[in-house]
């Protein structure tokens, strides 16, 4: 059916269907075409994903993808009452044994000489309201079951543990507004492109492939990238993350030094419990009881390690090798206590 409607909406025809992970694609003239949901995104959206594409390959990007527009010049196609859009990758086998902290901060810097303003996908100086408001949301919800019998082990752990998580909450943020006080943002500070949630995984390979999809971009502060890497290997595996997380700290900085602004911004976002907000929003969207229950398993686990991550946050300038005492970057005190 996608070669249907390839060969329909883009002139194009390919035999080989291949699944990437969580992608469609098909395989054929010396390209990889890869079927993309455009998940609420609108043409504005998409518009500005594919100005922001175009730089990226102009500036020498090979995994970066081409929008394909339709035959009728459209970059969102409508075919059997679905929307897709087409993704367009030359056939590259990736090499192996890539050095991802370089890689990042290549894309980073890439991604830093955008030329044009970003408007629908930034999310740069917005953290603070963005955490602010999904607190809110989530006391609003622990106010509306705090004097009811808890419904189930879920929410008796929600109960119990809000407040915690609260006033971690309240550190980041307090941490954050206290750097763009106080620390100076360099031009090395400026925006670039950015991924929602940056880990090992996100470029592939997908079978061989290494693809930067810009449906998981955003424009951002370096800074998010870095720390969303974190935490993804800190959680997957508790014990061996340190010496992965030096490694690729030097890696980054041997293209692009951070500034102490960076680390600061970069330590606030380790301290706010991302996770944890992930982990409870989720549950109550979902419908499905089999991911309730994958979910209080989750909670469990991050409830079960949260003095283990307060001992992570505690070393973490000290484990990636930031210059602490050169650049005077201030530590929680209350987690050397």
């Amino acid at each position: 059916m996608l070669q249907k409607m390839l060969e329909n909406q883009y002139g194009i025809t390919v035999k080989e269907y291949v699944k990437l992970d969580a992608y469609d694609a098909l395989r054929g003239n010396g390209w990889l075409y890869i079927i993309s949901n455009p998940s609420g995104k609108e043409e504005a959206d998409i518009t500005e994903l594919e100005k922001i594409a175009e730089h990226l390959r102009n500036y020498g990007d090979q995994n970066v993808p081409i929008f394909l527009p339709s035959k009728e010049g459209q970059l969102i196609t409508t075919w059997e009452q679905n929307k897709y859009c087409v993704l367009a990758n030359r056939q590259i086998e990736e090499q192996r044994n890539i050095k991802l902290g370089r890689k990042l901060a290549k894309f980073h810097e890439r991604g830093r000489m955008v030329p044009f303003q970003i408007e629908r996908s930034s999310r740069t100086g917005q953290w603070k309201s963005l955490w602010e408001k999904r607190l809110e949301q989530m006391e609003k919800v622990w106010n509306g079951i705090l004097f009811q019998t808890p419904e189930d082990e879920f929410e008796r752990m929600f109960i119990d543990s809000f407040p915690y998580y609260l006033g971690l909450t309240e550190n980041a943020i307090q941490y954050l507004v206290d750097t763009e006080l106080d620390d100076e943002a360099l031009e090395t500070d400026s925006g670039t492109v950015c991924h929602e949630r940056f880990n090992n995984k996100t470029w592939g390979p997908h079978s061989h492939y290494m693809i930067k999809n810009p449906f998981d971009w955003v424009f951002d502060h370096r800074s998010r990238d870095l720390a969303e890497w974190t935490r993804e290997r800190y959680f997957r595996n508790i014990q061996t993350y340190d010496v992965e997380l030096r490694q690729f700290f030097s890696e980054y900085q041997s293209i692009a030094p951070l500034s102490s602004f960076s680390w600061r911004l970069l330590y606030s976002r380790l301290i706010f419990p991302l996770h944890y907000f992930d982990c409870i929003e989720s549950y109550y969207i979902t419908r499905s009881e089999q991911d309730k229950k994958v979910l209080e398993d989750r909670l469990r686990k991050i409830l079960r390690q949260s003095s283990e991550y307060e001992r992570f946050l505690a070393g973490f300038f000290q484990m990636s090798g930031a210059p602490i005492n050169r650049m005077n970057l201030p530590q929680l005190e209350w987690l050397f206590q």
